[in-house]
């Protein structure tokens, strides 16, 4: 196993591979990120952030299986020239959602052709309640350049947070994973919209699991096995005992059952889900754990999800919570790379850093 530093500087708040994405070709391997200001004290609250600083969309890269990396600003069309995917954790006057209204921010999307060699998808967002909105970029250069935004409806809620998470199963077939708000506005519940047109328009699907009654379920993570048995890892919280569920869906997506806990306590405030499938065929879900002592573990299930491993703790050394929000990719040698944002103390910069391991 392999821990390393992806990007850190002084007094800045590095945060939630998560919400962006990552993806891969063989050993290249690019994920998203964002950068904002670190604030020391407890009132900065439950991320140690400065609200009044701007977040700026980062992009990480590695040629060489993650022994290297190359950063530098998201090459996307920013709303407004303002950053997403952040609204909540900043002043009014730095949010992109007001700006989203405005006339030429969005394109008209072209039709993409999803099983090009280097084509990947980014979804991003406004904020996470009613009245969020969301849209995505596309590229066919390995994310060297990203084109968009190209908006998506609202599917009917009040709100939709996007964070990429998709299945492609034909050149002009995409299935998202979203998150929609509850009835009340508040987040949120998880469901899958697909287009069948390229990407030039996108229709709802199905709702994945119920909507919580208490608490939130949101931010999944997809794999789709090979005998067509679709799996969406979730998170949740909100509630006395944040988890992450398994849905599990044999009709192409359309309805979904209730498979298992995969964790049964994330730790405070929960965090989200990253799984992969294994060469071998096995799952791997990695996640940063809240609690004491924090840090970042994983599970592994050899039977399709029924049944997970204890914990697999992959490093307890971080300061608080403020850490996790992985995502995470298998290797072309059988090892899983695992990124996240992490902490040394509670009083220091928040970084990005990485962990190779084998299972």
């Amino acid at each position: 196993m392999k821990h390393f530093i992806i990007y850190r500087e002084p007094e800045r708040f590095a945060d939630w591979p998560a919400n962006f994405g990552l993806w891969s070709w063989g050993d290249e391997i690019v994920f998203g990120f964002t950068v904002g200001h670190f604030a020391k004290g407890p009132a900065a609250g439950f991320h140690a952030l400065d609200r009044t600083q701007p977040f700026v969309p980062m992009q990480a890269r590695s040629t060489d299986g993650g022994f290297t990396w190359q950063v530098g600003p998201t090459p996307c069309r920013l709303p407004g020239g303002k950053g997403f995917s952040a609204d909540e954790h900043v002043v009014d006057d730095l949010k992109v959602g007001p700006v989203l209204q405005e006339p030429g921010i969005f394109s008209a999307p072209p039709g993409f052709d999803f099983r090009h060699p280097d084509f990947a998808l980014m979804c991003a967002r406004s904020g996470l309640e009613a009245g969020a909105r969301s849209w995505f970029y596309a590229s066919t250069d390995r994310c060297r350049t990203w084109e968009g935004p190209f908006a998506l409806p609202s599917f009917g809620y009040l709100g939709v947070a996007a964070r990429t998470d998709y299945v492609v199963p034909d050149s002009e077939t995409c299935t998202l994973f979203l998150s929609g708000t509850r009835r009340d506005g508040k987040e949120g519940t998880v469901f899958c919209a697909r287009t069948t047109d390229g990407g030039r328009t996108f229709r709802f699907h199905s709702p994945v699991g119920p909507e919580p009654a208490v608490g939130f379920a949101i931010m999944p993570s997809t794999v789709r096995l090979e005998d067509g048995t679709w799996l969406v890892a979730i998170r949740t919280g909100g509630r006395p005992k944040p988890t992450i569920e398994l849905y599990a869906s044999t009709d192409d997506a359309r309805t979904w059952q209730h498979r298992a806990t995969t964790v049964e306590y994330v730790g405070r405030g929960g965090n989200p889900p990253a799984m992969v499938q294994l060469p071998d065929g096995r799952l791997c879900l990695v996640y940063g754990f809240r609690d004491e002592p924090f840090g970042i573990r994983a599970v592994v299930s050899a039977d399709k999800g029924y049944t997970w491993s204890s914990p697999l703790v992959l490093r307890s050394d971080a300061g608080n919570h403020d850490i996790g929000y992985p995502r995470a990719t298998a290797l072309p040698d059988g090892q899983v790379l695992t990124v996240y944002y992490y902490n040394d103390h509670p009083d220091a910069e928040r970084y990005i850093a990485g962990t190779v391991f084998s299972l």
